[in-house]
């Protein structure tokens, strides 16, 4: 998917436009030229004493779309001034009586499973093949980075869509909860069980279980979990009987499983076991050509606008809470500023800095590497900071593929983040 730049000149290749309303009702592509007023004849009508019957028409220049207001009693207003005509830059607010709308210069509406980033395209390229069969899928990537999102999206367009959804988050159980939110239990099997409960194996029969944070599963009940994957069944607690699943499984957690299988933390036949199909979300920074058509995606769901400068500012955050950052960053931006276009200068009241600053002020180096790791270690922190977080140039100086090198930095708990070259906010 391809976004156009902010500002425009003469020489800027016109893509197809949208006009955002409050509703999806008030959303129009607009081609040629569109129309809104109050008449049933426009291409978008307002009911609203305020509004003309012909009260404003955008149409399509070789210049860009110019906005044109028809004479309205009232008058159209872009980012507050009341306008005869005006060239649209991409965010701009517009007011026709009562109602606001956006104009959004994107080729498409923005789809989650396609990326500009190279690598991350050839991934999601593949999610449909993978959604198409029952094999388990191993998500893993960085909070915030979008593994649920993923999640849904294979459960969604696979052959189990129209069964149940279920999701459990193995982080947020205690040890002697967890094995009962999964495999349910008997009455009277445990202190407080006082009725027969099915557990999430039984309640996504025939659908799909979301397994998140899976790196936090006790490790007392991981072979319990391998058992259930392998011979396709499950023994809820306190039962003598063992009760056959119809479940696809995709688990997703943050955290290093090979790092953590080494440590004894997590069994490597269960790893084995969950790693038949692997996606690998990116962090934000990584993959920041996607950056104005997630922002401009959540602008839409928020109905908020950024100028120009603002989002230029925002290209030089580091985003350590990734894409779930981004969306609370607008999300917070309409609770701030509502009805107000988001200048550079009201950046300072939206982003963490000083989160960010303490986030990435110390790299924790590993214990007890052997020499020859720690040398490889160094050196690796070495070319990250000469190319300021660039992993391309980095591998490229260090005669090693990109993905060798990520394998690396995750290894010894490097994160590339923290050597991104820092503009002023």
């Amino acid at each position: 998917m391809e976004t156009q730049k902010i500002q425009w000149d003469a020489k800027d290749k016109l893509e197809q436009a949208y006009l955002l309303g409050t509703t999806d009702k008030q959303s129009q592509k607009i081609g040629d030229f569109l129309t809104i007023g109050r008449d049933i004849g426009n291409h978008l009508q307002i009911i609203d004493p305020f509004v003309s019957s012909r009260h404003v028409r955008i149409e399509k220049r070789e210049r860009g779309y110019l906005l044109r207001d028809l004479q309205s009693r009232n008058g159209t207003f872009v980012n507050g001034t009341r306008v005869i005509e005006a060239y649209l830059h991409n965010n701009d607010t517009i007011m026709v009586g009562e109602s606001r709308f956006v104009f959004s210069k994107f080729q498409q509406p923005f789809n989650p499973m396609t990326s500009k980033n190279q690598d991350w395209n050839q991934q999601l390229s593949r999610l449909p093949a993978v959604a198409n069969t029952d094999y388990t899928v191993l998500i893993l990537g960085p909070s915030g980075s979008g593994k649920e999102v993923v999640a849904h999206w294979i459960h969604q367009n696979s052959h189990r869509k129209e069964a149940p959804y279920i999701t459990i988050n193995c982080s947020a159980l205690s040890e002697n909860l967890i094995e009962s939110e999964l495999f349910g239990h008997l009455k009277g099997s445990f202190t407080g069980a006082t009725e027969n409960r099915k557990g999430a194996f039984e309640a996504a029969r025939g659908g799909t279980l979301f397994l998140d944070e899976i790196g936090d599963l006790p490790l007392s009940l991981q072979p319990k979990l391998l058992r259930a994957l392998e011979n396709k069944e499950i023994r809820p607690v306190g039962s003598d009987r063992s009760i056959k699943t119809d479940v696809r499984i995709i688990a997703a957690t943050h955290k290093n499983l090979k790092q953590k299988v080494v440590k004894g933390e997590f069994r490597e036949d269960l790893f084995h076991r969950l790693n038949i199909c692997r996606v690998t979300p990116p962090a934000l920074i990584d993959r920041m050509e996607d950056f104005e058509a997630l922002l401009y995606q959540f602008c839409k769901e928020q109905k908020v606008a950024f100028t120009f400068a603002a989002i230029e500012n925002l290209k030089n955050h580091s985003w350590p809470g990734n894409i779930r950052e981004l969306k609370n960053l607008v999300v917070r931006s309409a609770a701030y500023f509502p009805g107000h276009r988001i200048q550079a200068e009201d950046l300072e009241q939206l982003l963490d800095l000083n989160g960010e600053r303490e986030s990435f002020s110390v790299l924790e180096a590993e214990d007890d590497l052997p020499p020859l790791k720690e040398i490889e270690r160094n050196l690796i922190i070495q070319k990250l900071q000469q190319y300021y977080g660039n992993q391309r140039k980095a591998a490229e100086e260090l005669r090693m593929p990109k993905s060798t090198l990520h394998d690396k930095l995750k290894a010894y708990s490097i994160d590339a983040r923290h050597f991104k070259k820092r503009g002023r906010i």
